[in-house]
């Protein structure tokens, strides 16, 4: 693979379900794609291009079809950031089941979860939006999230669900950061194992700037001096 910058770094499949990317991974220099104007300087490279998402979020729609199909299905996403993941995931899963026998039918709903404060993660979380959460009781569930860090925030939801008594709840996550302070939490189906970095694109934000850049890049200092609140 072509990368950023110097020396050799790894993509290859985890033991589980999701791509590890290793931490001297260099990634891939800015050079070799088009992005919005407005984030000149404000980006190190792009880490995972968006092609490649596709591609993977594709291969979990056919995992989660294999698993869960033949059942009817409430995806609850995580906004803001878990939206472009969603939705094609969901796009993908339809497809799926409309060239297959085995068939899943879907309503989606939606739930917000704020924990982090300019690039910190905060102590406190707070749950919000998503219809009254009992109408889970007896529910097949489906959370889908962009990024799983320490696993605190995903237990929080899971708690809070898990009192409405749902029939099963999965997780899916685009991405799972490796972390110095991991609470050993895996989600059921995740796309790729990124190091402990901050990254943005691909709906993932910075104070709610670069959602509208295709692939997953790590900001630079510059990026978050210019953004921070």
């Amino acid at each position: 693979m072509a990368g950023h910058g110097g020396g050799s770094g790894e993509a290859r499949s985890g033991g589980g379900r999701g791509v590890v990317i290793s931490d001297n991974w260099p990634g891939y220099s800015l050079d070799l794609f088009t992005y919005p104007q407005h984030y000149y300087g404000d980006l190190e490279y792009v880490l995972i291009p968006h092609g490649i998402i596709v591609d993977r979020t594709e291969r979990l729609a056919k995992d989660i079809m294999q698993d869960i199909g033949d059942n009817d299905i409430v995806v609850l996403c995580v906004l803001k950031g878990g939206y472009k993941f969603c939705a094609d995931l969901v796009e993908h899963i339809k497809n799926l089941s409309r060239n297959s026998e085995r068939f899943i039918s879907m309503k989606v709903d939606f739930v917000r979860v704020k924990s982090y404060h300019n690039d910190q993660s905060m102590q406190d979380m707070q749950i919000m939006g998503g219809d009254d959460l009992s109408k889970l009781t007896g529910k097949n569930v489906l959370i889908v999230e962009d990024i799983v860090g320490t696993g605190r925030t995903m237990k929080v939801l899971l708690n809070n669900i898990e009192k409405c008594k749902p029939k099963m709840i999965k997780v899916a996550s685009l991405l799972v950061k490796r972390t110095s302070r991991p609470d050993g939490y895996r989600p059921d189906y995740y796309g790729f194992e990124i190091p402990d970095l901050f990254v943005v694109g691909y709906a993932l934000d910075y104070n709610e700037h670069f959602r509208d850049l295709n692939h997953i890049c790590v900001i630079n200092d510059h990026g978050k001096a210019k953004y921070r609140v």
